[in-house]
């Protein structure tokens, strides 16, 4: 066995633990924490099969974006784990049924086995009649073959993922009717006047003058 094979099996390993610690985690933070192991060892697994673009975008965009989005959501939301550990046993045959449909599902693609087509040319190819070295890189050849044979399906999945953007702008950005903000065309426009009232006001009892008390001169006092 050479460090290639060693290498993948020490992977697999890890990523199928960290998967099944995903599910089994108590703490949701610890099940998020155990998904960017198992996306981690997915992209190295990637870079074995030399598929650099896949295990970059892997790790650039799940475990430096969405799974640290979701760390973020979890930590911040107080989940309360006793509310949703119920009805576990109720919904466990469905669960269960459905998990059997898709391992089965996967085991008759497994059997079955994958139609591979011709790999181009990786290392060397000839040029006359002398060698020549070419370099092959995966990146350009998936860039090329995206937007080659692949543009209208890319281009109608980036105009899906917009709609689905400004859907959920349009759904979330309402206006609030605590907020105190302050429309600046109409305070530039008010007068002074405009601001203040004063009003007179009748008054509702007589005015009662108060009589002031005089001071009577201390008994013995010869002053």
């Amino acid at each position: 066995m050479d460090v290639k094979i060693a290498f993948f099996y020490l992977l697999s390993a890890v990523m199928l633990f960290a998967a099944f610690r995903v599910v089994t985690a108590r703490n949701p933070v610890h099940a998020v924490l155990f998904l960017m192991l198992t996306f981690s060892q997915a992209a190295g697994i990637w870079l074995l099969l030399k598929a650099e673009f896949l295990a970059i975008t892997l790790v650039l965009v799940y475990l430096g974006a969405v799974m640290v989005l979701f760390l973020f959501v979890v930590m911040m939301l107080d989940i309360h784990i006793d509310n949703l550990r119920q009805g576990f046993w109720r919904h466990f045959p469905l669960a269960l049924g459905i998990g059997g449909l898709i391992s089965l599902e996967m085991a008759v693609v497994l059997f079955r086995g994958f139609k591979l087509g011709d790999a181009p040319a990786t290392a060397e190819v000839m040029a006359g009649a002398a060698e020549q070295a070419v370099q092959y890189s995966n990146t350009k050849e998936l860039g090329m073959l995206l937007y080659s044979q692949y543009l209208y399906p890319v281009e109608i999945a980036a105009v899906i993922l917009l709609v689905a953007m400004i859907t959920a702008i349009a759904l979330t950005l309402r206006g609030r009717k605590d907020s105190k903000k302050i429309d600046p065309s109409k305070q530039v426009h008010v007068r002074a006047r405009d601001r203040v009232a004063v009003l007179k006001v009748a008054p509702t009892q007589a005015h009662v003058p108060v009589e002031t008390e005089v001071s009577q001169p201390v008994q013995g006092d010869k002053s």
